[in-house]
């Protein structure tokens, strides 16, 4: 089976454009690449703020906003034709598992919402990402506007979608991460300049943010696209994390600091890139394998962490201990009058005079099933 998606995977990026930023209209690009072709879509659309002037500081300074014209619609009803187009396209090219994230203000986030769930998009989470260095409201006539609103869909209810739950968990310090997330804006360093130091875009995202969504939502040699590119924040986090992308830009000036910041990212080794494993995602193993593949032998005595409590192994892999009989989960409970526990941590062997852990066997075969070693004859 691994074999064959190798091959599929292997296919399908000799047909698909990987790693480059292609020229045009997002909608029309898309609508060229081959369908259900990709795994991931961030998207980064337009706002759609409809700003009337100017904006100053109290100091009379210009704020550099959003008033390019990739920005501008006649109205709503222009603006969610293109978003309906967009999204359509977006769909076709998503394989049947794959997911979509769009991040938006307030300005265009509720109508790009609408429009997923009106093609057939699976909502599973919008996330607020709480910037910790926000821009102040100058005119002091609204709260500041310190958030901006993530959706993450899949293709379809069906979706099997890719979710690294225990490697966003190990980014958050080992705690379930929240959809809740306080990331600073791009400034410092990380910002990119054009040739006369302003903004090369004014609104280049963090790539803490990408982080977040690329390890959670996607795994090393995932293809991921982003038909807004803009400076490649996308590509370049993409590329360090091993995936694959695909960028779509129709303004020149974007395509060329994109293409020169891509050229400076290097891809982290494969030790670097892989996160931690979803337990329920590993290959179940019953511990009557441990016995009947002779890692532990009929008989042989088990002991509870500090010795308090032993059981006796059985030819049909359950336990006997003070006449409780069960599984290692059962036996181990009962001994220690809890409602549950894994028998797994609970149990140790003895070798040499030093106590160890039943669940080392369970790895041992885990891994020569994944190919990763071979026990010797």
């Amino acid at each position: 089976m691994m074999t064959k998606i190798k091959d599929d995977r292997a296919a399908m990026a000799r047909t698909l454009p990987l790693n480059q930023i292609l020229a045009g209209d997002c909608i029309e690009v898309m609508n060229a690449l081959p369908e259900a072709s990709v795994d991931l879509i961030f998207a980064d659309p337009p706002y759609n703020l409809q700003l009337k002037g100017e904006l100053h500081r109290p100091d009379n300074s210009r704020v550099d906003a959003v008033d390019d014209e990739w920005d501008r619609f006649s109205g709503f009803a222009a603006y969610d034709s293109f978003t309906r187009d967009w999204l359509a396209a977006a769909r076709r090219l998503l394989k049947p598992n794959g997911a979509i994230w769009v991040i938006g203000s307030y300005h265009n986030i509720f109508r790009v919402g609408a429009e997923l769930q009106n093609q057939g998009y699976w909502i599973m989470n919008d996330v607020i990402w709480r910037k910790a260095n926000p821009m102040p409201n100058f005119r002091g006539k609204r709260l500041t506007n310190a958030h901006e609103t993530l959706i993450w869909a899949s293709k379809s209810e069906a979706s099997k979608y890719t979710f690294n739950y225990e490697a966003l968990k190990s980014l958050n310090e080992g705690v379930q991460m929240r959809s809740d997330w306080v990331l600073p804006i791009c400034n410092g360093g990380e910002r990119l300049k054009d040739a006369q130091g302003d903004k090369a875009h004014p609104t280049q995202k963090p790539e803490s943010l990408l982080h977040r969504v690329l390890v959670g939502t996607t795994n090393p040699g995932d293809v991921v696209l982003d038909p807004f590119f803009g400076t490649g924040t996308t590509g370049a986090v993409a590329k360090m994390l091993g995936r694959d992308f695909i960028g779509i830009e129709r303004e020149e000036a974007y395509r060329e600091v994109a293409a020169r910041r891509l050229s400076r990212v290097r891809r982290f080794d494969a030790d670097s890139i892989a996160t931690t494993r979803a337990k329920r995602a590993e290959p179940r193993i019953p511990f009557g394998q441990v016995v009947e593949r002779g890692m532990l032998r009929p008989g042989e005595e088990l002991f509870s962490i500090g010795n308090r409590h032993k059981a006796k192994v059985r030819a049909d892999g359950s336990l006997i201990g003070n006449d409780v009989k069960g599984s290692i989960h059962q036996v181990g409970a009962a001994l220690e009058g809890a409602p549950s526990c894994n028998g797994w941590t609970y149990w140790h062997f003895r070798r040499e005079g030093k106590m160890i852990p039943i669940d080392i066997l369970r790895q041992q075969i885990r891994a020569e099933m994944a190919g990763e070693v071979s026990r010797p004859n």
